[in-house]
């Protein structure tokens, strides 16, 4: 019998019933709503702010990125720009064309990669498809197109700057 008295001391202890540790009140579930929706307004308004108030990374002049060689048909090359911080990809495309983007899905910022002989770049997290030929969105929430770099080739080097207006504009 002492053994008994001892196993139960906890629950002197500790008055409150297993039932009763699992229901929440609704006023501490209403707490718990308003802190979460609070901090997703503000995790949302600070992404605005970022996006409104501070202007992107403008890339200037010609950049060595890699040798021609290095990067086999349907293969990648992910690189960053000296001075910048934003991720892009290489793309050696099938008909031996080379595109340059941001590797950053306009939706959410996923990465994205291209997936080799499908003429397509794809943003996993919710199903993106961007055309790898133009950039353009093919499938997906992505709202624009993926941000290019114009690639320049001399000899064996592969440069990269920022793309012209009027290439822009064409989208080519």
């Amino acid at each position: 019998m002492a053994t008994d008295t001892k196993d139960n001391h906890w629950k002197e202890d500790f008055p409150i019933q297993q039932l009763e540790s699992t229901q929440v009140t609704r006023r501490d579930f209403a707490k718990f709503l308003c802190l979460v929706s609070g901090g997703l307004a503000a995790g949302t308004g600070l992404v605005a702010l970022k996006a409104n108030y501070f202007p992107e990374e403008k890339v200037e002049g010609e950049h060595l990125v890699g040798k021609k060689s290095e990067i086999p048909v349907g293969g990648t090359k992910s690189f960053v720009l000296e001075g910048s911080t934003i991720p892009y990809v290489l793309i050696h495309l099938e008909d031996g064309q080379l595109r340059a983007y941001e590797q950053k899905c306009t939706h959410l910022s996923c990465a994205v990669f291209y997936k080799p002989n499908s003429g397509r770049i794809e943003c996993p997290c919710h199903n993106g498809w961007f055309d790898a030929l133009t950039g353009e969105v093919l499938a997906g929430p992505p709202p624009r197109p993926l941000p290019r770099l114009d690639v320049v080739v001399k000899g064996d080097d592969i440069y990269v700057k920022a793309l012209e207006e009027t290439e822009k504009t064409n989208n080519t």
